[in-house]
């Protein structure tokens, strides 16, 4: 395919700059996908857009911003083995090198290599007419999702899934998720549909707060505060919550997701950047509670959530407040740092409606 096409660059100053690029062409087993929609990361708005500060993993390489990108194969280049013209994709967001350990459990978050790249980072990403991809980071996208599901799939719904994966939530569990934004919401959303018992939110943005109680997940939602703990143990029987997720960042959302849990809890930290602190004896290592870290999902864990939200008639996309064409990338990107909104995305054609 031919010509040039927009892509949308992050220079770091709060600012998104359009420039005009050829269309890329694929090479041995890559396909190019055209661009449905490609939702913003709350990563994206503190490691790129303000200002570079990321390293490693977070360093951002002025590619094409954008890695939760999902669309449609419209080129095939040779050697593709799955993927044909017309298939509809989510793109996991990392290209590893697909040989070192996590690459082989599908972990390719986690790749060790210098040959890592992430969409949107290291390699051009979403917030462009067309992407190309490796064939081997794509999942399918059935026809039931649209692409705007797709995206946040991609990376927000996929982070959370993973996490809720390690924790285990059931019908015997009630939930705290500490900070609403999209990540937290998704959380939700995903917890409910496997069977907790009562989901709790706490939330500082009034937005949020507003926006979580519409969406009718929770049992109830607090405005965050330095009673927050004291206020769940009341709500569950001065026992506290079987799991807790923090979604936050914040120092003090991350302890209360610590001290809310009841013993024998299980906590996951989703929420990138910032700090915490805490008094390791009375809040973990007494009443025997486990902290997990969890980075984004497996590639494989990300089809499996694809078929359960297909099986749960979950739609990923009830969490986008806001769409806009690439030619307002600017004003997504400042909705989206305002944080007066829930999940904004960019999208082509249909999946601006």
């Amino acid at each position: 395919m031919q010509g040039t096409m927009k892509g949308a660059y992050l220079p770091g100053n709060s600012t998104v700059v359009l420039k005009d690029v050829p269309v890329p062409t694929p090479g041995y087993g890559q396909v190019l996908v055209k661009t449905k929609a490609c939702t913003i990361c709350g990563s994206d708005i503190r490691a790129i857009y303000r200002e570079h500060v990321g390293k490693g993993p977070e360093g951002y390489q002025d590619v094409i911003a954008g890695h939760e990108p999902c669309g449609q194969v419209v080129e095939e280049g040779p050697g593709i083995r799955r993927f044909k013209k017309g298939s509809r994709v989510i793109v996991y967001h990392i290209s590893g090198c697909g040989v070192c350990h996590d690459c082989r459990m599908g972990y390719m978050i986690s790749c060790s290599s210098p040959l890592r790249a992430a969409y949107g980072w290291q390699r051009d990403g979403g917030m462009a007419e067309y992407i190309l991809c490796d064939e081997k980071d794509l999942v399918e996208l059935p026809a039931e999702l649209s692409y705007a599901d797709g995206a946040q799939v991609a990376c927000g719904f996929g982070t959370v899934y993973e996490a809720i994966m390690k924790v285990g939530v059931c019908g015997n569990d009630s939930v705290l998720v500490v900070g609403l934004g999209p990540v937290g919401l998704a959380t939700a959303m995903l917890c409910k549909a496997m069977g907790a018992r009562k989901i709790f939110g706490i939330e500082a943005n009034e937005f949020r707060i507003d926006l979580a109680k519409k969406l009718e997940l929770f049992e109830k939602v607090l405005p965050a505060a330095d009673s927050n703990v004291d206020e769940i143990k009341s709500l569950t029987g001065g026992n506290g919550v079987e799991r807790a997720f923090d979604a936050s960042s914040s120092d003090k959302g991350r302890a209360a997701a610590i001290r809310a849990a009841r013993q024998w809890g299980k906590i996951a930290f989703v929420g990138e950047g910032n700090t915490v602190s805490f008094n390791p004896s009375p809040d973990i290592i007494h009443p025997q509670k486990t902290i997990y870290g969890s980075w984004v999902t497996s590639i494989w864990l990300m089809e499996n959530l694809v078929e359960e939200l297909v099986r749960w008639n979950m739609h990923p996309d009830v969490l986008i407040t806001h769409r806009f064409p690439l030619e307002k990338a600017d004003e997504a990107y400042r909705l989206m740092a305002d944080g007066t909104c829930g999940k904004v995305a960019v999208c082509f054609d249909e999946e601006l409606k």
